[in-house]
Parts: structure tokens; C-alpha cells; sequence
């Protein structure tokens, strides 16, 4: 902007000194005789040489100028306008050495030389330039240069062969007191026609290089005003002729200023301008290197940095607290980057509007915030600061068409009362900030217990990286007994991890970490394909069909591509859709809006849907109408203590009877007694899975065993009926 706005005032200066050359050139016109021989006629001999050597000097040092920088721009543009300014001056030195009253070494000076010497000049410099305009622009070896300027002297030469010729060749083009000749005002004209010529073609340019291009114009334009003026002076005495020679060395000043502007100043101004960007990309690089380009949050190295100079300037109590948001590794995983970056923005944004300033906000990866405190009163301090920063999380963040909500999990770590080092300062407290979400309030002090700990489930999340292309994860099925025929209609598939080294890992330790780091995307598609090849390889066996109940997870739910991806699963292992359940839990039906969708698109494949753990969650059970659910499971915590807990036999009846009127089935898990077995039969449920039937068993077991297991099932439900009886 301030570029165009300094081309822009050059260009109106510009205009301004034009207008008023031609008022000024008119009134010499209109009053011309007034000045005729102003300067007294022994004088004019004087100020034509001075003109004429202010021109030959300005010339000159164009054609000096485009020599020295030819090797390094190495344009033949550029080069063949050196050359023509050097003939251009070299025709002006025989021009003035030849003009009236000056002595020549050949012959008197006459009028007839000096006037040819000047046309000649004169009619070179236009077709010059046009020439040079239409002449495609190509680099050129910088000895060609010699080859190029030598030419002006033989021009010269010939020049001067002619028109020193003893018998003359050329008509004059100057009478001794009337003026110019027809033929004179003819070649004059000529060259105002080709300076037109090249005004318009540089008004076609304009836009490109404003103030170069407004340099060459001006210069032509005064050109043709010199050439006006001289097609209509009498004499060397008339005014018109000093006048011309005015606007004609102006003419070449403003060429001069031209090409010095397009050769040093502007490369100069382009040098400046390329260190000033310089100087931006080193402050943008070290901007983008301490900071985040997410948040623009400062990150990990501007963190250790402001901890080195600051952690120990003083003596009092410091602190680090890490926070931790949940859900963002699935979010990312299964709804793409753009959604999960959207999402840590907003968050940083919200926690940056509570903090106060002089609290430094510092992220470290994609999911984790530092805040450092470097003056703390009390660990009440700390605690008050941590619910207020959860307090912001409550209301959902809206992102495009979802609506997510997620928690923190804040760690907190003291210094010196945790650590002496700074490294050790903030892993502490993302340690204390992982083992936060086992607590009430997600809040936790730094404990020296958690560092093994700690190491113990990164140790294990990079193990499971690795866990699924090693083959280590495998499915159990638990039979599920259908009340109404006794047999086994359908199972559950169950994830199990076996470690080369640690042996048999529990889901309740390595699902969470898959569903914090993401993994848990891969991993869930893995076992519902496994699942659908299993269903398959039974039938082929000879066993009824068996519908299969594969979980999933929030971060397959947000998945931009479910839907999709289990389309292609049946496809690919030929799987009725109708003997795949899908199980989701009652926690993540907070998100309705999505939910609904998500869940209708899944019922128009047609696979069944139920909800796991159901009477656990907080959710509404408005839930229940909106989405397309075929069954309910009773959570085995209400099914063991059915007997013993009032309130968890009042929250089976209650299930039982609304699945009834709602008719949904029912799937009650957990059962390991015949007394609860016999409860629930009394109570028309429809499904049941527990110990007492059997126990998650690998898919070849099942096979083997079928029979037996439906044997043993229909002893069970047989001693039910005799005891009741």
C-alpha cells in the first residue's frame, strides 16, 4: 500500500510539472517574437554548446550507466538500449561541433550538418526505441556486449561519410532566414508520429510499472514538444529553438532517471524491501518456533525457557498445573483435525479469558495445557483456579453441526516441594494430570507414588501401538441365552489383549488409554470385522445362525466415515445385517442431536442397536423415543444385587416394565446365580449372559461345545422350573 501511494504522488507530481510546461510552452508560442534574440546574438553560440553538452553528458552516462550493469543483468534489452543512447550521443558531439559558429576539422560548420546530425539523432531514437519495445527480451553472454557497442561508431563514421561527402548527398533541411524546409518539418513529424506511437504503448504498460513507465512518457512527451518547436523556429536566434532544446534535455533527464530508477534505485529499493521481508520471516519463524500455530498459545520451548529464567529468581513457592482434555485423540481420530483443532482453539480461548495475565498459558502436544503459577500462597490458591478453569467447560462447544462437550483433568505440581528441575516440574504434573480422572473433582496433587505408575501406562500405550499388527489382541464370545426357546441366539464379542512379556492385560486398563491416544478408531474396526468373518465361519461349521453384539465406542460414534465403514464390513464378509448388534453406552447418548442421526443411518443398514450399561448414565430418558433402539441391557451391578438391594430390584422391575411397553428386548448381564436367574425370568426378560452359562470363551471353543453348552443351559432353566414348582 505505501508503494502504490508513493507511485501515486510521483505520478501527480508529475502531471502537475507537464501541464505547466505546456502552459508555459503555449505562451512562447503566442508571444515568441518578444524574445527573439533575447540572449544577444554573439551569446547563442555559447548556450546551444551548453545544451548541447548537458545533453551529450546525460547521454552519455546512460550509455556509461547501461555498460557497467549489462553483465550483471545480461538483457539484450537492456544492452541495445545502451548502444543507442552511445550512438545518440556520439551524434550530438558532431551536432554541436558541427552547429553555427563552431569550427569543424574538416570544413566550416554550416547549417546543412548540424540540422542532418540533429535529424538524424533525432529519427535514430525513436525507431531505436520502438525496436527495442517489440525485440523479445532474452539473457545474452556478457562478450556480446563489445560486439553491440562498437556499433555506434560505425554508425557515427558513416554518418559523418555522408554527410561530409564533397558533393552533397542529402537535401538540406535548413534555409538561412525562412527556417525550416517541408522535408525538415516532414522528418520532424515523423518522429512525433513514433513518439506517439510509443506513448500509446506505454499507457498499455502503466498499470505494470507505474513510475517507470510515467518517466518514459513524460520523456516522449517532451520530446514531441522539442519537435514541435522545432519544425516552427526561423532561426538559431528564435526563442522556439532555445526552448526546444530545454524540453529535449528534459527529454533525456527524465530517460536518464529512468533507466537509473529501473537499474540501481528500484533493485536497490528491492533489495531493502527483501531484507525488511527477511527480517519478518526470522521474527515469524521465531514467532512460529515458541509458539503454537493452533492457538497461537506459547508452547513446550517457550515454557522451559520462561522456567529457566524465572523458576529460580525467588524463593517462594511455584507451581505448574498441566491440563488435560478428554476425548480430543478420538475426537480427532474419528471426526478429522479441522474439528479437533476448532475444538482446542475454542478451549484455549475460554481458559485464556479466565486466567489472569500474569499467569503465563503455555501448550504442550495437541491436547495439553500448562499454566505457571510463580507465586503461590496455598495449595487452596491452586484448587479455586482449577475449578474455575473447569467451570468453563460446561457449555458444549458448537463446531459446525456438532455439538461436543469434554472435561478437564488438571495435575498440579509444586516447586521445590515436588522438584528442583523444570523438566521434572511439568512431567510431575502430567502425571498427577493423568490420574486426575480417577478422582470426584478431576483435580489431583503430584504424588511421589505416580512417576512408576505413570511410566507403567506409557510403557503400555506404545506397546499398543504395536499390539494390533502383532497379533496380540483377540476376541472372546460370551453366549447369550434366549429365556423364551433356551438357546443360544446370539454372543457378545469381547476384546482381550494378551502382552508377549506381561501377559493378559485387563479392558479396563488398555481401552481407556486406546480411546485417550486414538486408537481405539483401528482397534474397534478391527473387532467388528473380526466378529462379522466369525458369525460366518460358524454357519459354514453348521451352527444356527448367532447374531454377534460388537461395542462401540464415543470415538467410533463421532467417526466421519461409521456408517460407511460398517456398510463395507458386511459387504466384505457377507454378513446379514440383521445378525449384527451394535452396542453403545448410555453416556454417550448425551449428544442427541448427532446421535439421532448417526443412529438412524446405522438402523437403515439393517443391524439392531442396544444400550449397554443401561440405568448407569446420567442421560435423559427422552433418549429412548428419539432414537431407533432395539433392546436394553441391564448393567450386571443392578442384576448381582437383586436379592440383596431393594433399590436395584426396584430399578430391574422398572427397566423390565418399561422395555415391555416401550417393546424393546431386554439383555441382562451378569448373572452368576440361579436365584437372580430366577428373578429375572419371573419378570419376562427376554435375554440373559453370565458365569452361570458360561464365560467368555475363544470362537473355537464355542464351536466345539455348542451342544453342550445348550445342554447345560437347558439343565439350569430345567432346575429354575422345578424349583418353582
Amino acid at each position: 500500500m505505501w508503494k502504490f501511494n508513493e507511485d501515486f504522488s510521483f505520478v501527480r507530481q508529475g502531471i502537475q510539472f507537464i501541464l505547466l510546461s505546456m502552459i508555459f510552452l503555449i505562451v512562447i508560442g503566442l508571444g515568441g517574437d518578444k524574445f527573439y534574440g533575447i540572449f544577444g546574438e554573439n551569446n547563442y553560440v555559447t548556450i546551444h554548446l551548453m545544451m548541447e553538452i548537458l545533453i551529450i553528458v546525460v547521454t552519455m552516462a546512460i550509455s556509461i550507466q547501461t555498460w557497467l550493469i549489462s553483465p550483471y543483468i545480461l538483457s539484450n534489452r537492456v544492452l541495445y538500449a545502451g548502444a543507442l543512447f552511445l550512438t545518440f550521443s556520439l551524434i550530438e558531439i558532431a551536432h554541436a561541433l558541427s552547429y553555427k559558429g563552431m569550427p569543424f576539422f574538416i570544413t566550416e560548420s554550416t547549417p546543412y550538418a548540424a540540422t542532418w546530425f540533429y535529424m538524424l539523432g533525432r529519427l535514430l531514437l525513436s525507431i531505436g526505441f520502438l525496436t527495442i519495445y517489440f525485440v523479445k527480451e532474452k539473457k545474452i553472454k556478457s562478450t556480446y556486449r563489445w560486439f553491440i557497442y562498437s556499433l555506434p561508431f560505425v554508425i557515427i563514421t558513416c554518418f559523418v561519410v555522408i554527410i561530409y561527402a564533397p558533393t552533397p548527398i542529402l537535401p538540406p533541411l535548413v534555409i538561412e532566414g525562412e527556417g525550416p524546409t517541408v522535408l525538415k518539418n516532414t522528418l520532424q513529424y515523423t518522429a512525433v508520429a513514433l513518439n506517439l506511437v510509443i506513448v500509446v504503448l506505454l499507457l498499455k504498460n502503466f498499470k505494470k510499472v507505474p513510475k517507470i513507465v510515467f518517466l518514459l512518457l513524460g520523456s516522449s512527451i517532451y520530446l514531441i514538444m522539442s519537435d514541435y518547436l522545432f519544425t516552427i523556429y526561423q532561426d538559431v536566434y528564435d526563442i522556439k529553438n532555445f526552448i526546444g532544446h530545454i524540453f529535449e534535455l528534459s527529454a533525456f533527464y527524465l530517460l536518464f532517471r529512468a533507466i537509473y530508477f529501473s537499474s540501481i534505485e528500484k533493485p536497490f529499493q528491492q533489495l531493502i524491501d527483501t531484507q525488511g521481508h527477511l527480517e519478518k520471516s526470522r521474527e515469524k519463524m521465531r514467532y512460529m518456533a515458541y509458539h503454537n500455530e493452533v492457538t497461537n498459545l506459547p508452547n513446550e520451548r517457550f515454557l522451559m525457557e520462561l522456567l529457566n529464567r524465572n523458576l529460580y529468581i525467588s524463593k517462594s513457592q511455584k507451581a505448574i498445573i498441566a491440563i488435560g482434555i478428554e476425548r480430543i485423540p478420538a475426537i480427532k481420530a474419528s471426526l478429522g483435525s479441522t474439528y479437533a483443532d476448532q475444538m482446542i482453539s475454542l478451549i484455549a480461548q475460554r481458559l485464556k479469558n479466565v486466567l489472569p495475565e500474569k499467569y503465563p498459558l503455555c501448550i504442550l502436544r495437541e491436547d495439553y495445557f500448562v499454566v505457571f503459577i510463580d507465586e503461590v500462597n496455598n495449595t487452596h490458591q491452586l484448587t479455586q483456579l482449577s475449578q474455575q478453569l473447569q467451570l468453563v467447560m460446561e457449555e458444549s462447544f458448537q463446531i459446525q453441526h456438532f455439538s461436543l462437550n469434554s472435561q478437564l483433568n488438571i495435575g498440579i505440581a509444586l516447586f521445590p516441594t515436588d522438584s528442583y528441575r523444570e523438566e521434572e516440574l511439568v512431567r510431575f504434573a502430567l502425571y498427577a494430570m493423568h490420574e486426575a480422572h480417577k478422582m470426584p473433582t478431576r483435580i489431583r496433587f503430584y504424588e511421589s507414588s505416580m512417576s512408576s505408575g505413570m511410566t507403567e501406562r506409557l510403557l503400555l500405550e506404545n506397546d499398543l501401538h504395536n499390539a494390533l499388527a502383532n497379533q496380540e489382541l483377540f476376541l472372546e464370545y460370551q453366549p447369550q441365552l434366549d429365556l423364551q426357546t433356551g438357546q443360544i441366539k446370539s454372543v457378545e464379542a469381547l476384546i482381550r489383549w494378551r502382552h508377549p512379556k506381561k501377559g493378559w492385560i485387563s479392558p479396563g486398563v488398555f481401552i481407556p488409554i486406546a480411546e485417550e491416544s486414538g486408537l481405539i478408531i483401528p482397534i474397534g474396526q478391527w473387532v467388528l470385522e473380526t466378529a462379522c468373518k466369525q458369525v460366518k465361519r460358524w454357519e459354514g461349521a453348521g451352527l444356527p445362525p448367532i447374531k454377534v453384539a460388537v461395542n462401540l465406542s464415543l470415538g467410533q460414534l463421532f467417526q466421519q466415515n461409521l456408517v460407511e465403514m460398517i456398510h463395507d464390513v458386511l459387504e466384505k464378509t457377507q454378513l446379514e445385517p440383521q445378525y449384527l448388534q451394535l452396542e453403545i453406552t448410555e453416556s454417550m447418548t448425551i449428544n442427541i442431536d448427532h446421535m439421532t442421526a448417526i443412529l438412524h443411518q446405522l438402523k437403515a443398514l439393517g443391524v439392531t442397536i442396544a444400550v449397554d450399561d443401561f440405568g448407569t448414565g446420567y442421560s435423559s430418558l427422552s433418549y429412548l423415543k428419539d432414537f431407533p433402539i432395539d433392546c436394553l441391557k441391564i448393567d450386571r451391578s443392578f442384576v448381582q444385587k437383586i436379592q440383596s438391594n431393594f433399590t436395584d430390584k426396584a430399578l430391574v422391575d422398572t427397566i423390565l416394565s418399561m422395555a415391555k411397553h416401550l417393546q424393546l428386548k431386554v439383555v441382562a448381564e451378569g448373572i452368576e446365580e440361579l436365584e437372580q436367574l430366577s428373578y429375572l425370568v419371573a419378570g419376562e426378560c427376554d435375554t440373559v449372559q453370565g458365569f452361570l452359562f458360561s464365560k467368555p470363551i475363544p470362537p473355537n471353543i464355542l464351536q466345539e461345545n455348542y451342544q453342550t453348552l445348550h445342554e447345560n443351559a437347558k439343565c439350569i432353566l430345567d432346575s429354575i422350573t422345578t424349583i418353582e414348582g
